[in-house]
């Protein structure tokens, strides 16, 4: 059990994290010559210099507010702690929308134990929005101010609206899945990133599906999420804090009935 300043210490070096990735993110955002390399041969997987320079400068702060802590992160990896605790970065989470200039991409920052993710900031540097929940509360702050988040109340599968990243969503099989969600909802729309995860925490949207995640991919939403009233999930209704098949529904109705058509 973690006390009260603990706790407080948690939160204060998240925000710092997070306003010292919108320094480096923004340096580089929608620059005609940003450059991006790609992580891998048979598919563009890119990468570019704000992705590593925005984990660098977290991890520089880290290394000296909370030096006994755990870090993974995309771009750098694992280092060890003895705390019990870990760091989980993303340094930019949409990279292909970050080179297209679209405002859906953002920083992902949690802190997780071994049962999984505590606390989550998932932040929009360009927009200025910031969601962050955990540890019994979940806001928002940004242009419009500073509001508690809270996800949709249930409504039938067939009223709701579906988030994805990509409309392949993971294999063949997946995507079939995927679909038979798709084809009983109200709206489904793509290319939202972890700016999808937000809007459900916002309640605005009912559902989020995704395969194919990373740890880092989905640690800071499910923080942010469950402590707004939501469920994340794998799509076999365990846990989905190591990334893979994630359903994030705004309440347990609504993951019911799309459960029972992913697993149809």
């Amino acid at each position: 059990m973690l006390s009260s300043s603990e706790i407080a210490d948690i939160r204060a070096t998240a925000a710092s994290l997070a306003d010292v990735a919108r320094v480096q993110t923004l340096a580089h955002f929608r620059k005609p010559d940003l450059h991006a390399d790609t992580k891998e041969a048979a598919r563009f997987d890119p990468v570019t210099i704000a992705d590593r320079e925005s984990e660098a400068a977290m991890r520089a702060i880290l290394a000296k507010a909370r030096p006994n802590d755990a870090i993974l992160g995309e771009e750098f990896g694992a280092t060890p702690g003895t705390s019990g605790l870990t760091w989980v970065l993303d340094p930019i989470d949409g990279t292909r929308g970050y080179i297209s200039g679209t405002p859906t991409w953002g920083v992902l920052i949690s802190i997780a134990d071994d049962t999984g993710p505590l606390y989550g900031i998932i932040d929009q540097p360009y927009i200025g929005e910031r969601f962050a929940g955990g540890f019994g509360a979940a806001h928002v702050t940004g242009p419009m101010g500073h509001a508690a988040l809270k996800t949709r109340a249930p409504r039938a599968l067939n009223q709701s609206i579906l988030l994805s990243t990509f409309p392949e969503v993971g294999t063949q099989v997946e995507g079939d899945a995927f679909r038979r969600v798709a084809a009983h909802a109200r709206l489904t729309r793509y290319g939202m990133d972890c700016y999808g995860y937000a809007l459900l925490a916002g309640g605005h949207v009912d559902l989020v599906i995704e395969a194919g995640l990373q740890a880092y991919d989905v640690q800071a939403p499910i923080a942010v999420i469950t402590a707004a009233g939501g469920i994340v999930t794998n799509w076999q209704g365990g846990p989905a804090h190591q990334g893979g098949q994630v359903i994030a529904a705004a309440n347990a109705d609504i993951h019911a009935a799309a459960m029972a058509l992913l697993n149809d």
